[in-house]
């Protein structure tokens, strides 16, 4: 964990990092100052990108799940896998699970995906940068087209016609703006992409007809993946963060957010071979808090099936499965020691002198015990030296205050969505 050169960039650069460092907001600077030591991770996640490269790598895992502790450095690891796979040449997207963004509703984590989406060594909107790399001549975008209208005709209909149109109008810049905003999930109503499709005499080769909002997101999740690998990049890389939150859900939104942990970390059903990697974070006991505490694992079925309806049968089973990932399936981050601890220490220190023009001295901070995150290690640095710096004759002393994390169901964070209210 030695210091990166950019740290030589000067103060300004430092003094990001600490900040990022200080709030438990890992950024690039941060990131690179500090790497990480989590191997096995590194190795699953490289595994990922290889497979998402193959255009063959079909029925393969498209997911992997990171366990850890509150502050033991998820939100860190997944700032560096980002770095890693804009290496490689991938679209990467962070979404943090929220109120706005709940992992139950796959049009609200689009919405959040591409948005967030950045394009490497492309700073402005993803979706416009990726269009704006299409070459309509290229073999990738002949081959993208081919797929779109063979074996991803599955797929809601109005993509394969919009690809088509905005080649045919790609100098007709408002429309063209118009076919990429669809991409990125806003409307495009049926009847004006049917004028536009008589006019070019392809009326009949589409049959359009509006399909449900949540269908069509996880169908634009496919559609944008091989636009991606069309553009010439190796595909999406997808991080979602904080997926612990889904224990404040309501029941029927904690089935449906397990049964997409099953789509993510399993991939599409559409498209086993799409380019879409998808990598998790929880806490490290989920099992223990929610899916045993809650009694998630025998509730939340047997409520499924007692509706004898086909749909929430298949959503029972999903959910399960979900769940047995979620307690299965983590690669949890190991606990730093301590030849690790004098690395970032030693890293952080190295950053604070950058910042502030200064030597800092050699502390002491928090006692090395096996309950402590390395986010408390940081903090205590950080706030010891930050405090020496300004008063030379303090001796700070840091004290650790546990903070208690509640899965109790929360009204604010689990309103009723379309059909939930009666649904259990």
């Amino acid at each position: 964990m030695s210091t990166n050169d950019a740290l030589n960039q000067g103060p300004l650069t430092a003094r990001r990092a600490l900040e990022a460092l200080r709030s438990g907001v890992p950024n690039a600077e941060s990131v690179l100052a500090l790497g990480t030591t989590q191997s096995e991770i590194i190795g699953q996640f490289n595994g990922l990108l290889d497979n998402a490269k193959s255009a063959n790598a079909s029925g393969v895992p498209r997911g992997m799940l990171i366990g850890g502790g509150f502050g033991s450095g998820k939100s860190h690891v997944l700032e560096y896998l980002a770095q890693q796979a804009r290496s490689q040449n991938f679209v990467v997207s962070k979404v943090v699970v929220s109120k706005e963004t709940p992992l139950h509703n796959p049009t609200a984590v689009f919405r959040a995906a591409i948005a967030d989406a950045k394009v490497p060594g492309r700073p402005g909107s993803a979706i416009d940068e990726i269009a704006m790399s299409l070459d309509f001549n290229s073999e990738a975008y002949a081959e993208f087209y081919r797929w779109l209208h063979t074996a991803g005709e599955s797929l809601d209909h109005r993509l394969a016609a919009s690809l088509r149109l905005f080649e045919h109008y790609s100098g007709d810049e408002e429309f063209a703006d118009r076919v990429t905003q669809f991409w990125a999930g806003e409307p495009f109503a049926i009847s004006e992409m049917r004028k536009r499709l008589r006019e070019a005499g392809w009326l009949e080769d589409y049959g359009l007809k509006a399909s449900k909002e949540v269908e069509l997101s996880r169908d634009r999740f496919v559609f944008v993946s091989r636009l991606v690998r069309a553009a010439g990049y190796s595909g999406w890389v997808l991080l979602i963060d904080e997926v612990e939150l889904i224990g404040r859900y309501s029941l029927i939104q904690r089935a449906r957010s397990y049964a997409e942990v099953k789509r993510w970390m399993d991939g599409s059903r559409i498209d086993p071979s799409v380019p879409l990697i998808a990598v998790l974070t929880t806490v490290d006991d989920f099992e223990g808090e929610v899916l045993v505490g809650k009694d998630d694992y025998n509730q939340l079925p047997e409520r499924l099936l007692a509706k004898e309806k086909i749909e929430y049968t298949q959503l029972a089973m999903d959910a399960r499965a979900g769940m047995n990932i979620l307690a299965k399936n983590q690669v949890v981050l190991h606990q730093p020691d301590n030849s690790e601890l004098d690395d970032t220490y030693q890293a952080i220190r190295k950053i604070h002198a950058e910042a502030f023009d200064w030597i800092p001295p050699e502390i002491a901070g928090l006692e090395r015990l096996p309950s402590n995150r390395m986010r408390q290690y940081v903090r205590a640095w950080i706030n010891e030296w930050d405090l020496i710096h300004l008063y030379p004759s303090y001796s700070p002393d840091t004290t650790v205050i546990p903070v208690e994390i509640g899965y109790g169901e929360d009204r604010d964070i689990s309103e009723p969505s379309d059909g939930d209210a009666a649904a259990l």
